[in-house]
């Protein structure tokens, strides 16, 4: 009587553990609702932002001003039951304004630590190129390693924890440049465009009816999914199967922008990493537990875009990073 007993009580499991896949997966869903009643359009920058959740990854959003960057960032921490900071990066800020610093205690006569904004779930580091690269690097142990070294003691950040950053692509003025180093250590390169007029007219008719952007709570924005959805989800997503014939497709890619006669640097090995990682995270939120090829095709260009680098008479002739990754696409075989 026992087997019959053990199978039993491993189907029991197996069927719990679809439950809780079924359910964060609705839960993640109900997120990218909730996000939509504050952010008009914009769905490729959501998804993307999940996507970058369900990886542990960070984020790097870039747009005009007023394309509500900063609005999708706060939504989705109203929409997650997460802690959240935000910073604004400005040309005096100072790394232990970031990271915290060592602070004496006249009561007890001994130095105690601080937490600065780094310490949360999701940190938004608003327009992060106008601070100096010596306090953009102060972001660079936290993301890789997800601690912070302070007087040489390192001391771990909170689980999940996810930057996202924004950047104006326009004002170069008075800025400074993420480094290629940086660069890479962001999951994904997301461009927040104009709205089409349509998605136009409804923010304007949000702000007449009465929207305030500064109070979400005011417009429904509530907490749809937590830390328990994350890790099931998170579970779901390392579960996704990826076969040779589709690993072998993602190096092809990676491999041809090293080969690109329009690129001075191709995609590393962590960026054919990232966009396998990015792959099965879509694969699991469109209901599959495996990645076919237009998984690949789907996150290439967010997870790409930012790890290569033009030369510059490919610059002069208009290429952009878009198109030779979209070329690459073109031209790569696809597995049958």
């Amino acid at each position: 009587m026992s087997a019959p007993t053990t199978q039993n009580a491993g189907n029991t499991q197996n069927s719990e553990k679809a439950e809780n896949t079924d359910s964060a997966r609705a839960s993640l869903e109900a997120l990218r609702a909730e996000i939509a009643k504050a952010v008009v359009g914009q769905d490729p920058a959501v998804t993307g932002l999940v996507v970058a959740l369900l990886c542990r990854g960070h984020v790097l959003l870039e747009g005009v001003p007023g394309v509500a960057k900063t609005l999708l960032v706060r939504a989705l921490a109203a929409s997650l039951e997460l802690d959240t900071k935000r910073v604004q990066f400005t040309p005096d800020l100072m790394p232990s304004d970031i990271t915290g610093s060592l602070v004496y205690d006249a009561r007890t006569a001994e130095f105690s630590f601080q937490p600065g904004p780094v310490f949360t779930n999701l940190l938004l580091a608003d327009e992060i190129n106008r601070t100096p690269p010596k306090t953009q690097s102060s972001l660079l142990e936290a993301m890789e390693e997800r601690q912070v070294t302070v007087d040489g003691t390192p001391r771990p950040l909170p689980d999940p924890f996810l930057v996202a950053a924004t950047q104006n692509p326009v004002e170069y003025e008075g800025t400074y440049p993420l480094p290629e180093a940086q660069l890479d250590r962001f999951l994904l390169k997301l461009t927040v465009p104009l709205p089409s007029r349509d998605d136009e007219i409804s923010v304007l008719t949000r702000h007449a009816e009465g929207f305030n952007p500064r109070d979400l709570q005011a417009a429904g924005v509530r907490p749809a999914a937590g830390p328990a959805d994350l890790d099931a989800a998170r579970d779901a997503v390392a579960k996704t199967s990826v076969s040779p014939e589709i690993a072998g497709y993602v190096v092809d890619i990676c491999r041809a922008t090293r080969e690109s006669p329009s690129l001075s640097l191709g995609v590393s090995p962590r960026g054919a990493t990232a966009l396998l990682s990015t792959a099965r995270a879509w694969a699991w939120l469109t209901g599959r537990d495996y990645v076919i090829p237009d998984d690949v095709k789907a996150l290439a260009l967010p997870t790409l875009r930012h790890r290569i680098q033009l030369r510059p008479e490919a610059e002069m002739e208009g290429v952009t990073a878009d198109s030779v990754i979209t070329a690459i696409l073109a031209n790569v075989p696809v597995p049958r």
